[in-house]
């Protein structure tokens, strides 16, 4: 059976690492013992998993034994009855290991650079852009994340053209990478005297935190510009020379801090945030044959797509990739965004399932 040798294959390499993280030749190589334990614990769930089949398994084995010996018609009977429970919870657990099996994103466990952008709509596209920066960071503030801004660009009425910040913690990648694409809110604005619903949107970029060796950036292709913060911030900020501008000149990317008051904490920030987006561009080109092929429906990557409709006279939002609807629109913009992501996550194993069934 190809699910058995599979996972027989698995456990093979799942014991070796567990010899080689007990062998004392490995003890004072910190980088083999960190990429052994990352590799065990990506393994852990899957011989769970494994040991639970093998055992049911070898009950199906013993209790059709049983119902074919004849031996005892009382235990028979009771054998039969246990054979669907078993069988059921088989199929089950073949499911299960299936979707463990799948590929993992090699990004899912990192932290991201998150980008918010009024889009159309004025005023009320940036007032939603704001609403939709508190409802991430406060579902960072649930998940124990920690967010850190990197620029912001404050409308006169309490609104955001743009702001940039990073969150760091277990696995954010994994649970926030399908919010990337345009955002669209039916509301009656603040400003709206007839009580008129109008639309407006925002675009959200969600970008896996890149690390120096997955992106090369020869510092003479770069031009940093350091000027003064126009941003609040007290008297320091405004004053001196902190606020910093990165352009990397092959891309014509450009990329600014101000929030900090060290012009060297703003220039580390600028500089992981093109990072990030040198790094988003390099997965993009890779995934574009791939794409070509077959779009999956979660993963499109496509930021000018509409992925998502919050409607406040309704209560409602609805995500038009997978559409699904829920009438909590309330919680979800005070961060309650869990359910959202748990039925997206399903969709795209679902997904992937299908692909792998194909093949």
């Amino acid at each position: 059976m190809e699910l058995i040798s599979k996972l027989q294959r698995i456990k093979g390499r799942f014991d070796q690492i567990n010899e080689l993280l007990s062998d004392p030749a490995f003890m004072n190589d910190r980088e083999k013992i960190v990429s052994l334990s990352r590799e065990r614990s990506d393994l852990t769930a899957i011989m769970t998993a494994y040991e639970e089949y093998a055992n049911v398994l070898k009950n199906i084995k013993e209790t059709v034994e049983i119902i074919h010996s004849g031996s005892d018609k009382e235990l028979s009977v009771l054998a039969e009855a246990e054979i669907n429970e078993l069988e059921e919870r088989k199929e089950n657990l073949e499911e299960e290991i299936k979707i463990l099996l799948l590929p993992k994103d090699p990004n899912d466990n990192k932290n991201i650079i998150m980008e918010i952008r009024a889009g159309i709509g004025g005023e009320e596209a940036a007032l939603f852009a704001g609403d939709l920066f508190r409802m991430y960071t406060r579902y960072a503030e649930i998940k124990g994340w920690h967010y850190e801004l990197v620029d912001i660009s404050n409308t006169g009425l309490g609104g955001i053209k743009e702001v940039v910040f990073s969150i760091n913690g277990e696995n954010v990648y994994s649970e926030l990478k399908f919010e990337s694409g345009v955002h669209r809110v039916q509301r009656v604005p603040e400003t709206e005297g007839s009580g008129r619903v109008h639309t407006s949107a925002a675009s959200i970029a969600v970008l896996p935190e890149a690390e120096d060796v997955q992106v090369d950036i020869n510092p003479n292709e770069l031009r940093i510009d350091i000027f003064r913060s126009g941003g609040a911030g007290g008297q320091n900020v405004n004053k001196v020379e902190t606020a910093v501008r990165i352009t990397h000149i092959p891309t014509g990317l450009v990329v600014q801090c101000q929030d900090e008051r060290s012009q060297l904490k703003n220039r580390q920030k600028a500089m992981k945030v093109l990072r990030a987006r040198l790094y988003d561009a390099k997965l993009k080109e890779q995934n574009q044959e791939i794409s070509a092929v077959r779009k999956l429906m979660v993963k499109s990557g496509d930021r000018s797509d509409k992925i998502r409709t919050y409607n406040y006279p309704q209560n409602r939002v609805t995500d038009h990739r997978i559409g699904l609807t829920l009438y909590n629109l309330s919680k979800i913009m005070e961060g309650d965004i869990s359910e959202l992501i748990e039925h997206l996550k399903i969709a795209d194993r679902t997904e992937k399932l299908q692909a792998s069934n194909e093949m």
